[in-house]
């Protein structure tokens, strides 16, 4: 795999169109910390985490449907692997004019777009979700 955030936001994006209760992903830090962002803005329920049958870190996220509707309709990876986008806080886009968010990568973790531009701090924009 190549690019795991990428393939992070395909398994939710999966999930919440054939409208599964639970998602189960393979665990890291950054895909973790993805998840509590999430998680706080009220996308998904809940995070937690478990082990497979091979014994690996697994990240369990339960999905958040609004009457019957999923709670996530949209995310996109902007930076990839081949193109790494930058940003100062000055210029970090604003997604659905202020309806979704974006995440970025920073010297102090991952942080929403709305902590970046508070913060005065840019970084890499891994993905914009609504």
């Amino acid at each position: 795999m190549t690019d795991p955030i990428a393939d992070f936001l395909t398994r939710l994006r999966n999930a919440s169109r054939a409208k599964i209760d639970e998602c189960v992903i393979p665990h890291s830090k950054m895909k973790a910390s993805l998840a509590g962002i999430l998680h706080s803005e009220g996308y998904i329920n809940a995070v937690s985490e478990g082990t497979d049958a091979n014994n690996h870190k697994t990240i369990i996220v339960k999905m958040k449907y609004v009457g019957g509707t999923p709670a996530l309709t949209g995310l996109k990876r902007v930076s990839t692997p081949g193109r790494r986008l930058y940003f100062g806080y000055t210029e970090i886009p604003r997604v659905l004019n202020g309806l979704g968010i974006s995440v970025l990568s920073t010297s102090k973790g991952l942080v929403k777009d709305q902590d970046c531009r508070r913060n005065k701090a840019g970084g890499e924009l891994l993905c914009n979700i609504w």
